[in-house]
């Protein structure tokens, strides 16, 4: 009888909500991070994607419908990025907590000023999002804006917790501004260098660090590279010469490659988000690691 009696308290315990972490379902492994830098201890954070996938193209696996169902808190990209995937992992998990407008639902796209806002919605044009461009995640500023929003969202579901979520917001705010001062006196001799990019990815890296992104080698967005094309900027190249050809870790670096050998520029893979390469293991090293790599690219 004493030993039901122990069990049934051990259970009554172990089922408050204060002694469960909160459960974060992060699209992009930046979130997660950046969820983790923020909660933890109180969180327990699921990453739907890796730095090698592309984040427009992931399929609605059973695993992440399972996932989904038991997830206090979603944190995506939003801007149309995951539209390809995300609207059906929320139909078919039936998490009302997770629905748009509910506290468990948080875009961070929707707290950054979004660039390239497009003119006109064309699909000739190749994949462009209506919304504007949704790599937020290259300039290190727009994880302080959304830090603040997620921070709140945390508390929210969790106020037990609210002391420690403000505590470690304000740590990260302090600690952030300071890489942020750090990152940007470290580039200064990359301000003003001439870039051609795989994929338009790189808009907010190039407003931060002051880059000039002169061609691509997609002819248009999400539209692979075609031999007449790399062709073309070969020779474009030869005249408007540039300093790298960059390209994400997801991404094939066979397009890049070989317009490195016909014209000498070098090909740069940058991680792009968090796991992208061995040193991007955190939020830190994903921005110390773009710069380490740009700098190197220069003559």
């Amino acid at each position: 009888m004493k030993k039901g009696w122990f069990v049934f308290l051990l259970l009554a315990l172990f089922s408050v909500p204060g002694w469960a972490k909160l459960r974060v379902f992060a699209c992009e492994p930046e979130w997660g991070a950046l969820a983790e830098a923020l909660g933890a201890g109180q969180v327990k954070v699921f990453v739907a994607t890796t730095a090698r996938q592309d984040p427009h193209h992931i399929q609605a696996r059973p695993s992440l419908i399972a996932k989904m169902r038991r997830t206090d808190l979603l944190v995506c990209t939003g801007a149309g990025l995951e539209v390809g995937w995300l609207p059906l992992l929320l139909r078919k998990a039936h998490n009302g907590r997770l629905q748009p407008g509910q506290p468990g639902y948080l875009l961070a796209a929707n707290h950054v000023p979004l660039l390239e806002k497009p003119q006109r919605l064309d699909r000739s044009e190749g994949d462009i999002h209506a919304l504007g461009n949704p790599h937020i995640q290259t300039d290190p500023r727009n994880m302080l804006r959304v830090a603040g929003p997620l921070s709140a969202r945390l508390t929210q579901l969790d106020p037990d917790h609210r002391d420690d979520y403000q505590q470690r917001l304000e740590q990260f705010r302090n600690q952030w501004l300071a890489a942020i001062r750090q990152w940007e006196s470290k580039a200064q001799p990359l301000r003003g260098m001439r870039i051609v990019v795989h994929h338009r990815q790189w808009p907010y890296l190039e407003k931060w660090l002051g880059l000039k992104q002169v061609a691509e080698l997609e002819p248009k967005p999400g539209i692979p590279p075609s031999p007449g094309h790399l062709a073309s900027l070969k020779s474009r190249l030869s005249h408007e010469p540039a300093q790298a050809i960059i390209h994400a870790a997801y991404m094939d670096a066979k397009p890049a490659q070989w317009l490195e050998k016909q014209t000498g520029i070098p090909a740069v893979m940058l991680p792009f988000t968090v796991g992208g390469s061995p040193e991007a293991d955190d939020l830190y090293g994903l921005y110390e690691d773009t710069i380490n790599r740009l700098l190197k690219a220069q003559p």
